[in-house]
């Protein structure tokens, strides 16, 4: 945590900041919860807006917490997470767990889509947004809810992220992005690669391109609509001004990464337990 305080406690140049937070649901907000906790201790003023079928996410002294209604209920999002994980530790072959896997995104992505179209045209919320003036927007981007948000208002963004499926998080922070010795996501392979799985590698790397474009169209349908202009979930994310990434080349393959993107890996890791004798 504390390596994220030099980026998220500027929010303003004398005085602590006004954060809006618009998280992701499961475990992504386990982490993003312990940052909240420091950031308030050093007297920043927070405002958490999650939907109303919220599972993890909940109400805390630290932060303050506004709902919204959505179309679905908290069942339904607990049975798609609970997919995820079970694909997660699956010993099927890459091909089956690949196309779960995009199954399950593809189905995620609709329910969140349908979770942001209900933010974005909650006259209230977004009325309170603006009126609010937050200093910054503090968002996952494995939806960019928030992102659209920080656009409509003009309002800088940190990312607090593990990655972004088909390395979009890559590629809107241009960052060079090699499938010569950059494993994909799922391939298995790792930064020594004979030539057979350079070739795997790079087929997935073409293959993303049009997976991720059905998995990620509702959003961008839903920024283009909402924005009144064409625009890519690339190219909304390129807004983007600071990147904490949790990852470290201890556990991940080495990569080029862009200035602003800062890698905190070991967050999740706040809450350790002695190791037995």
């Amino acid at each position: 945590v504390a390596v994220l305080l030099p980026f998220l406690c500027c929010l303003s140049p004398a005085t602590a900041g006004k954060l809006l937070v618009i998280p992701m649901e499961g475990s992504h907000w386990l982490s993003m919860k312990e940052v909240l906790a420091e950031l308030s201790k050093r007297g920043h003023e927070i405002v958490v807006i999650a939907p109303d079928s919220k599972i993890l996410i909940d109400t805390s002294a630290t932060y303050e917490l506004k709902t919204y209604p959505v179309p679905f209920k908290k069942g339904e999002m607990e049975e798609l997470i609970r997919s995820f994980s079970a694909n997660c530790f699956s010993k099927e072959p890459f091909l089956v767990r690949f196309l779960n896997t995009w199954d399950n995104f593809r189905k995620s992505s609709a329910m969140f889509q349908v979770s942001c179209s209900s933010l974005l045209y909650n006259k209230d919320m977004m009325k309170y947004i603006e009126e609010s003036k937050f200093d910054a927007i503090f968002t996952d981007p494995l939806t960019p809810c928030g992102q659209i948000i920080a656009l409509h208002f003009s309002i800088p963004t940190v990312f607090f992220l593990r990655g972004v499926p088909c390395a979009i998080d890559i590629h809107a922070a241009q960052s060079p992005d090699p499938p010569s010795y950059v494993p994909r996501m799922f391939s298995l392979n790792t930064d020594h690669m004979t030539f057979p799985q350079r070739v795997k590698n790079f087929l997935i790397s073409i293959s993303e391109s049009f997976t991720c474009s059905m998995v990620f169209s509702p959003f961008e349908n839903l920024a283009s609509d909402f924005l009144q202009k064409p625009i890519t979930i690339t190219q909304l994310l390129s807004h983007g001004s600071i990147w904490l990434k949790r990852l470290d080349f201890v556990f991940d393959y080495p990569m080029p990464v862009m200035p602003n993107m800062i890698f905190i890996g070991g967050i999740n890791c706040g809450q350790k337990k002695p190791l037995s004798q």
